[in-house]
């Protein structure tokens, strides 16, 4: 290498820096046949394994693998650690009781959206937050005043979601013990060679699923056990582009997707409030302060909502992503954020943030605009859009309790 490249290099060392790569990484690489990678919280993910196609039906029709670990975890504990946590989010804490989890989000002072997760509550004293983005100064920072401990544990707890109507009887297979008493959003633990893995009954694909936390050091092994297990019930590894076609029919959203975070956002009309992403659901007016709550309830009090989150049913079968919502064609009202021919439903479906009072008080006439290569030629397509409830698609099995075995 010459000096002068090794300059340059040294110059560039953000763009030159490798991605790290998670505690599942050594089995996912050996498994992957696309090569297709993209950057999770500065980690090495797979968009696909083998076919995401394929994958999409590993999901729905058999079990799934999805490597987590880039997630943020963040674990909190101390005497104020329920007082701490009730401040900051939406939902009451002390409504969740130990062993349960709670999906839920936080604000801004400005009543805007800074992150939505999951909450575990482990003790009494303890819990585990995960979420999209990071949040580590803004936690600490909010902690001033309260007797609790906040540490971030993303590098030292890996994660996987086992999501499929095989995922239970491949638990069952491996030796965990007990895992079917487990009911949706509930938690416990069980033993792993010499350590303990964390099992919740909770996923972001809207079926059968679970979700299973480990130290990094036994990361290898507890795929290895599940692997084993899943031979006889299709266990498959996934990417993220089926995970988010699975999702999308949940109906679920993602920050910086479906609405920019208010520490993401660079102008302040783009930050959003519970009530314009359809969280409005999370908010607990009856519990004792907590940030952004004058903000959201001086905003529903003077109808000063900007924005609303729907789901549409769209004509076609072409998936409309990121297309222009239209009123009566003519005026633009809002922007799909997520959109899939789907499968399941056998409809195009899509999510969408529009202008209030469209998709509110307005609702019919909608369209959206979509281009559709046609032989070499981008052509404009006005398909006809209609407000639907989300979810998309409800699967009785995501809440049987025991889950049927296979």
């Amino acid at each position: 290498m010459t000096p002068g490249l090794a300059a340059r290099l040294a110059g560039q060392k953000h763009i030159a820096t490798p991605r790290r790569e998670t505690p599942f990484h050594p089995r996912l690489k050996e498994l992957s046949e696309t090569n297709d990678w993209y950057t999770w919280a500065g980690c090495k993910a797979p968009h696909s394994i083998f076919d995401t196609e394929l994958e999409y039906f590993c999901i729905r029709s058999q079990a799934a693998l999805f490597d987590i670990s880039p997630m943020m975890k963040y674990r909190i504990t101390g005497p104020d650690a329920e007082r701490y946590l009730n401040r900051l989010t939406l939902r009451d804490v002390r409504k969740l009781a130990v062993g349960r989890v709670q999906y839920t989000a936080w604000c801004d002072d400005h009543g805007h959206v800074l992150d939505d997760g999951t909450l575990f509550r482990l003790d009494a004293d303890d819990f585990r937050l995960c979420c999209q983005e990071r949040h580590l100064p803004w936690l600490l920072d909010s902690a001033i005043g309260f007797s609790v401990t906040v540490e971030e544990e993303t590098e030292v707890i890996a994660g996987l979601a086992l999501q499929g109507p095989t995922s239970f009887s491949i638990l069952q297979a491996a030796g965990f013990a007990g895992v079917d008493a487990l009911k949706p959003f509930q938690l416990a633990r069980f033993p792993h060679e010499d350590a303990e893995v964390t099992i919740s009954r909770t996923g972001f694909t809207g079926d059968l699923g679970y979700e299973l936390f480990v130290p990094v050091g036994k990361a290898l092994s507890l795929w290895d056990r599940l692997w084993t297990a899943g031979r006889l019930h299709g266990l498959k590894a996934i990417g993220y582009d089926a995970l988010n076609r699975a999702r999308i029919e949940a109906g679920f959203i993602v920050a910086n997707a479906d609405f920019v975070t208010a520490e993401g956002a660079l102008r302040t009309d783009r930050g959003r409030m519970p009530d314009e992403i359809g969280l409005d659901w999370l908010v607990d007016t009856e519990k004792p302060f907590f940030n952004g709550r004058d903000a959201i309830l001086r905003a529903r009090e003077r109808r000063t909502l900007k924005h609303i989150l729907v789901g549409l049913e769209i004509e076609g079968n072409i998936p409309a992503e990121h297309a222009i919502v239209y009123h009566r064609g003519k005026r633009e009202v809002g922007l799909v954020t997520a959109a899939i021919w789907s499968p399941l439903a056998k409809r195009n479906i899509a999510i969408a943030s529009l202008e209030r009072p469209f998709g509110e008080r307005i609702a019919d006439d909608l369209c959206v605009e979509i281009y559709a290569m046609r032989e070499l030629q981008y052509r404009k397509l006005m398909k006809r859009a209609k407000i639907v409830p989300r979810p998309f698609v409800r699967l009785d099995r995501r809440t049987f309790t025991p889950p049927g075995r296979f």
